[in-house]
């Protein structure tokens, strides 16, 4: 057993999606299309005689952590550092359960498969009702399309085949869980239009277009992020509201274009691994805090 081993997961932001509950957690999920973050979420595991969880030095419950450390029968003490914002649709939940998952497998000496691992994460964060896709895009990387629900082996990963600049601005927090405890057949029906949209042509353009469609035809659109859509494609830029949460990205410098003063990062690409030796377990693509423009 080693003494502590450490995962780095990128963030990832939901464009849209389609939500498929089912019995079986790791059958469960969502449909839909995101892109993930070279700003992510660190993970350090070291086992303990009792669990703790701590997120930038301070304690904090995340339920998908709790799941996870239970399903491998093993307790420890988990720190996470991210400069994503939490509750604000980045994944966070997702990528401390997944690096959780990684990192405790390793330290535990479990020998799980990187695909039971991700199911194992997957399966945490929706029976906690956190996430439903976040996990197996932030396993994957780059710039996901998910043609079916589910964990790997039930699932069906597309992506497009590009690298982009991202830029992000958050204007409060959102749950998660009250959405998709709710009646989702309106945002679900949107979800397929748009990946049906997306699959005819995948490329970042249409996945934005289907994305700000698909806030808008869901209901989900809040009046500052609608505002900051509208600053950036004034200045013929493209954004959309990241799902599930009171925040706006945009490709390229379009925030910046427009006024805004946004976190900066690219999309990440490659997936979730644990970090050898040698690497260092801060978070990488570290950008300045997301602001509000002065111009709102």
């Amino acid at each position: 057993m080693a003494g502590e081993a450490v995962a780095f997961v990128p963030g990832h932001v939901t464009g849209f999606f389609s939500a498929h509950p089912n019995d079986d957690p790791a059958v469960a999920g969502s449909r839909g299309a995101g892109v993930t973050l070279s700003t992510g979420v660190t993970v350090r595991i070291r086992p303990a005689a009792t669990t703790t969880v701590t997120l930038d030095g301070e304690t904090i419950r995340v339920e998908p952590v709790e799941r996870v450390l239970e399903a491998l029968s093993v307790t420890a003490t988990v720190d996470a550092d991210t400069s994503l914002p939490l509750g604000a649709g980045f994944g966070v939940s997702g990528a401390m359960a997944l690096g959780t998952a990684l990192a405790a497998n390793s330290v535990f000496d479990r020998a799980l498969s990187q695909n039971e691992l991700v199911t194992l994460a997957h399966g945490a964060e929706v029976q906690s009702g956190t996430g439903l896709g976040d996990v197996v895009a932030q396993a994957h990387g780059g710039v996901p399309i998910r043609l079916e629900p589910g964990a790997p082996g039930e699932g069906l990963l597309d992506s497009i085949p590009a690298q982009t600049r991202i830029e992000y601005v958050t204007f409060g927090e959102r749950s998660t869980e009250d959405v998709l405890s709710g009646d989702t057949t309106r945002l679900s029906e949107a979800g397929s239009r748009a990946l049906s949209s997306l699959v005819e042509r995948p490329t970042l353009d249409r996945f934005m277009f289907a994305s700000r469609r698909f806030a808008r035809e869901a209901g989900l659109l809040t009046g500052r992020a609608e505002a900051a859509i509208r600053d950036v494609n004034a200045v013929d830029g493209e954004a959309s509201m990241a799902m599930l949460g009171d925040s706006v990205f945009a490709l390229g410098a379009g925030l910046s274009d427009a006024g805004y003063d946004p976190a900066v990062c690219h999309s990440h690409p490659a997936g979730a691994r644990v970090l050898g030796d040698d690497e260092s377990g801060a978070p990488a693509g570290r950008g300045p805090s997301p602001a509000a423009p002065g111009n709102e």
